[in-house]
C-alpha cells in the first residue's frame, strides 16, 4: 500500500489551511519548515500541550525541519486568545525560569536533536518604534474584531489594550522571521495562525500552512485544559497525581483522550469502549504515565489504585458520617464532618472530579441516596468517609 505522507501529516488536524501548497512542496522534495509557538506563562506544560508536540513529533519523524519557539517576548503581553480580560504581565526572571523548564518538558514528546529552538526576543528586542508602527499598517481594527474574543469584550464593553491588538500581528512576524512552511497549534489560534500566512502572501511568499489541532478538555469535562482553569494534568506531575487526575476524568472525555494523546484508530477505541469504564480508564492512566513516567511507574500507579479501591484496600480506619435522610446533597453532608474549612472548598473539590462513591465519580448535582448506605465516600486521594 502507498503511504501518502500529505495524508498522514494532516491527519487529525481539526481545521486545516493551505494543504494544497503543502503538498506541492512535498512533491518537489522539499524539506518543511514546520512551526509550534508556546508561550512561557507558567512553569508547566500540560496534557492540552501533548497534542500539537505529538504532531511535531510526526512532522520531525518524518525528517522536517520544526522550530520550536519560545515566546519570551511575546509572552511580555500575554496571548488574548480565549481570555475575557487582560492577562497579567510576569517578570523577566519569571519568563526565564518557565522558559527553561518549558525545553525540558517538551523533550519528554519531542526528539531533542530534530529540534530547533528558537526565541521571538532575537527580533523584536532590536525592532524599533518606527517597525513597529510600519508593522501596525498591515491590519486594520475592523479585521481584528473579527476575532470572536476580541468581538465579544469589545461588545461587552470590557477593555482591550492597544498591546493585546497587536499580540496576532507579533505572531505572524514570527512565522515570516522563521520562513515557516506550517505553522501548529490548537484551534483557539486560528485567527492568529492564519495572519502570519497573510503577511508572507503579502511579502509575496507562499504562505505557511496552517494546522489546527483539537483542544483536549480539561479536568471538569466542560472547557479546555488549561493552566488558567486550573483543570490541568502537567507533564510534571507525579505519575500518583497523574494516574489519579486521568482517573477523575468523566467517562465521556476518554475517547478524545485516547485519540489526541494516544493515537488510538477507530479499532482501539471501540475495542476499549466494550470494557468496563472503570477498566478502560485504568489503561488510559496507565499508558499515559507510562509516556512520562516509564513502564514500572505505570504498573506500579495502577496496582496503588486498585489496592486503594478493593475492599482490601480501602483505609482500615475511617470517619464514619451517618446518613439521617435521603437524598443528601453531598457538600452538606462533607461539611458538617467538620473536615473541611467551607462549603466553598468542597464545591471547588466536586468541580474537578474529587469526589467519588464506591470507586465511580460524584457527578455534579449527584445526590447521596439510600442505595449509598454502606458505601465508601471519597474526597481526594486520602480522605475516606464510610456512609451508614
Amino acid at each position: 500500500m502507498t503511504v501518502d505522507p500529505l495524508a498522514i501529516l494532516f491527519s487529525g488536524a481539526q481545521e486545516a489551511i493551505g494543504r494544497d501548497g503543502v503538498g506541492r512542496k512535498l512533491s518537489k522534495g522539499k524539506t518543511l519548515t514546520v512551526k509550534l509557538g508556546v508561550d512561557p506563562t507558567r512553569p508547566d506544560l500540560t496534557l492540552g500541550h501533548m497534542v500539537v508536540f505529538r504532531k511535531m513529533r510526526q512532522f520531525q519523524d518524518m525528517g522536517h525541519r520544526t522550530v520550536f519557539l519560545i515566546g519570551d517576548f511575546t509572552t511580555t503581553i500575554g496571548d488574548p486568545s480565549g481570555r475575557s480580560e487582560t492577562r497579567p504581565v510576569l517578570t523577566a526572571e519569571q519568563i526565564e525560569n518557565n522558559s527553561k523548564t518549558y525545553l525540558e518538558q517538551a523533550f519528554k514528546i519531542l526528539d531533542p536533536d530534530k529540534t530547533e529552538v528558537r526565541r521571538n526576543g532575537e527580533w523584536f528586542s532590536k525592532m524599533s518604534f518606527a517597525d513597529a508602527l510600519l508593522l501596525t499598517r498591515e491590519m486594520t481594527v475592523a479585521q481584528l474584531l473579527e476575532r470572536e474574543d476580541f468581538a465579544k469584550r469589545h461588545g461587552a464593553g470590557t477593555p482591550i489594550s492597544l498591546v493585546e491588538f497587536l499580540y496576532p500581528l507579533l505572531q505572524g512576524y514570527d512565522s515570516l522571521m522563521l520562513g515557516a512552511d506550517v505553522e501548529l497549534g490548537g484551534s483557539d489560534q486560528l485567527f492568529n495562525m492564519l495572519v502570519g500566512r497573510t503577511l508572507q502572501k503579502s511579502r509575496g511568499e507562499s504562505g505557511q500552512a496552517v494546522l489546527c489541532m483539537p483542544l483536549l478538555i480539561g479536568l471538569d469535562g466542560v472547557r479546555k485544559m488549561s493552566k488558567s482553569y486550573d483543570n490541568y494534568i502537567a507533564f510534571n506531575d507525579s505519575a500518583t497525581d497523574m494516574f489519579g487526575k486521568i482517573m477523575s476524568l468523566p467517562d465521556g472525555a476518554m475517547e478524545s483522550y485516547c485519540r489526541l494523546l494516544l493515537g488510538h484508530d477507530e479499532e482501539e477505541i471501540a475495542a476499549l469502549q466494550a470494557l468496563h469504564p472503570m477498566e478502560a480508564k485504568k489503561r488510559l492512566a496507565a499508558a499515559i504515565v507510562e509516556i512520562f513516567h516509564g513502564a514500572a511507574a505505570a504498573a506500579a500507579e495502577r496496582q496503588r489504585f486498585e489496592n486503594v479501591f478493593s475492599d482490601r484496600g480501602l483505609p482500615e480506619e475511617m470517619d464514619a458520617i451517618t446518613l439521617e435522610s435521603t437524598p443528601t446533597d453531598p457538600v452538606e453532608l462533607l461539611f458538617a464532618s467538620g473536615k473541611f474549612p467551607s462549603k466553598k472548598e468542597i464545591r471547588r473539590l466536586w468541580e474537578q472530579g474529587a469526589l467519588r462513591i464506591g470507586g465511580r465519580r460524584l457527578e455534579s448535582g449527584q445526590k447521596i441516596e439510600e442505595k449509598d448506605r454502606g458505601s465508601v465516600l471519597q474526597v481526594g486521594r486520602r480522605q475516606f468517609f464510610q456512609l451508614s
